[in-house]
């Protein structure tokens, strides 16, 4: 047998042995993600019947839940224990995949008590399995050029801390970070997230609404430019009159073509979200939102 055939045996037999592997044998090759939806929507409802919500909620085709509040001195999520909810979710058939914690209140507070705090939110993550702790907002007494200065030093240091108990870090955007807050250099807040931030410690979490509401950039354009950095998304659309949020499919987002086009190498997970301005109520924009999300978008995810 000579070297080229020796060639084409043992190459024909790697494709071939290649093709009897299950996917998830090759990691690039990404699987569907599961349709999210993240728990502020219907806080209102969560408050009254979490369970019931919950229910509900994953009667719809909800499979994966991002989470907002958490009891950290009573461990407690919805008035339940971490471990009770854990068990919620499990017989549901839900997962939970990341939280949005209330870091903005220890703002202010020493580098111990963010730390006592972020320990907290660590245990409580991964009573639920979560793989991201997420930083969902920063109170609007914050919001100049000082305190955006100091926010990214504290982002680096959570990010630390939070990805050595091996979990995720991430930013949650709005709309005032794409505001500019130093007129001398034209710089946003968010030029100070995505720069001085360590990209390995500190992810993003890009909400589609808010980057379209108020950033110069598309989202594929933040996508592009920060690679890696992108690994969670809040899908919600605007209202093509008022700007404010509706329910998917009735405002003038174009996420066909966003989601169609959009590069998702860095996704691990993405929630349909909807703070409020709800046509009815907030349990019916979520039946709404999820079956326009599934007839009309979902293939692309």
């Amino acid at each position: 047998m000579n070297y080229k055939r020796r060639t084409f045996v043992k190459q024909s037999g790697l494709v071939l042995s290649a093709a009897m592997l299950p996917l998830s044998c090759f990691p690039d090759k990404k699987s569907k993600f599961k349709m999210g939806l993240q728990l502020f929507t219907i806080r209102d409802a969560m408050e009254k019947d979490p369970l019931g919500s919950l229910k509900k909620v994953a009667a719809l085709g909800y499979q994966d839940l991002e989470t907002y509040g958490y009891d950290v001195d009573k461990d407690l999520y919805y008035g339940y224990k971490s471990a009770a909810f854990k068990q919620i979710l499990n017989d549901l058939g839900l997962t939970a995949t990341s939280g949005h914690y209330g870091f903005s209140d220890y703002f202010t507070l020493s580098e111990d008590a963010m730390k006592r705090f972020t320990d907290q939110c660590i245990k409580g993550a991964k009573a639920l399995n979560k793989s991201y702790i997420t930083w969902p907002w920063l109170a609007p007494e914050y919001r100049n050029i000082d305190t955006f200065k100091r926010l990214a030093p504290k982002l680096n240091q959570i990010g630390e801390q939070v990805n050595a108990a091996g979990l995720g870090f991430a930013y949650h955007n709005h709309g005032f970070e794409f505001e500019i807050v130093d007129p001398q250099s034209g710089k946003t807040a968010y030029d100070y997230i995505l720069n001085e931030t360590d990209p390995a410690l500190v992810k993003l979490q890009m909400d589609m609404y808010w980057v379209k509401h108020a950033s110069k950039k598309s989202p594929a354009t933040l996508i592009a430019e920060n690679p890696g950095r992108y690994v969670m998304w809040h899908i919600k659309d605007m209202d093509k009159e008022t700007r404010d949020y509706t329910e998917l499919g009735n405002g003038s987002i174009d996420y066909k073509t966003i989601l169609s086009t959009i590069n998702t190498d860095a996704l691990d997970y993405y929630y349909l979200e909807q703070g409020s301005n709800f046509a009815k109520n907030s349990m019916q924009s979520i039946t709404d939102s999820a079956n326009y999300f599934k007839k009309h978008l979902k293939k692309y995810l």
